[in-house]
């Protein structure tokens, strides 16, 4: 498996120094993230995507996916159908980059019935929930399929797609081989076993986000260090092996140490190093 960090783990706004503290910290590659603003965003040209990954080819760092914040404004489940198809523009454009970039996977928070840690956001009936992300991705598979980048779809709280065995008959549903699972080990401890869902979900999972939790906190305060939390990581190594999955493992660490934030991305790579078995 190959060890990544997510763009979201730096305090460092400069794209360059980021790629150059992830080498110095021993990953392998970076996951960018759509924005409104920033390096880059909707409105990013073909050029300007293309000097970023010339960047990063000289820093040595590879780019292999890109996440977006952008799903919890704009979803395909909303009540509000200028927000629903704002957010498969948001996936389009996603997947656009992407092959810009030559990475192969994008990740897109397939909508919400609620999200937990916004009680003020709409609530949306499940089956309705349902049949709107599943026609979303259904309309937006051909895209991926044409540019071949895979949409990953992850496992968040949004009280959505809340077991392996939903995530498994939604994503069969959709019935394209570019539209996965973006399988996330910290945010289903709340509720589940990583594991479980790993051997589950199988060759479904297109890429890994490690996070840890606490599950007696039971709020985002939770989320703490890798290998500090309840996730029982030699479990989940041994189920990602038993699935035959050798992909890119990205850690997920937000927000940075308020003191030394740099401090994070060191610490977590060699936490990572000692889940994968790496010297």
């Amino acid at each position: 498996m190959k060890k990544g960090i997510s763009i979201w783990s730096f305090a460092e706004p400069d794209l360059k120094k980021c790629f150059e503290l992830a080498k110095d910290a021993g990953f392998d590659g970076v996951e960018l993230a759509l924005a409104e603003d920033g390096a880059v965003t909707l409105t990013s040209t073909k050029e300007e995507i293309l000097a970023i990954k010339e960047m990063a080819k000289e820093v040595g760092i590879e780019l292999y996916s890109v996440a977006s914040g952008l799903y919890w404004t704009y979803n395909y489940t909303s009540e509000n159908e200028e927000k629903r198809q704002k957010a498969k523009e948001i996936t389009k454009k996603q997947l656009e980059i992407a092959s810009w970039l030559s990475c192969d996977t994008i990740l897109v928070v397939p909508g919400a019935v609620n999200v937990a840690f916004e009680p003020q956001s709409e609530i949306v009936e499940y089956d309705v929930a349902y049949e709107r992300a599943l026609s979303a991705l259904k309309e937006l598979a051909p895209v991926a399929e044409s540019l071949k980048v895979s949409i990953a779809i992850e496992n968040v709280w949004n009280k959505f797609l809340l077991s392996p065995l939903e995530m498994r008959d939604f994503i069969d549903k959709i019935n394209s081989p570019y539209v996965g699972s973006y399988f996330d080990v910290g945010n289903v401890l709340y509720c589940g076993y990583p594991q479980h869902w790993i051997k589950i979900l199988g060759d479904r999972i297109k890429k890994v986000h490690f996070k840890d939790y606490r599950r007696n906190v039971g709020s985002l305060d939770g989320f703490v260090d890798l290998l500090a939390g309840d996730v029982d990581y030699i479990d989940v190594k041994k189920s990602l092996d038993n699935i035959g999955y050798d992909n890119w493992v990205t850690a997920e660490m937000l927000p940075p140490y308020a003191q030394y934030p740099e401090t994070i991305l060191y610490n977590t790579s060699n936490s990572m190093d000692k889940i994968l078995g790496r010297k």
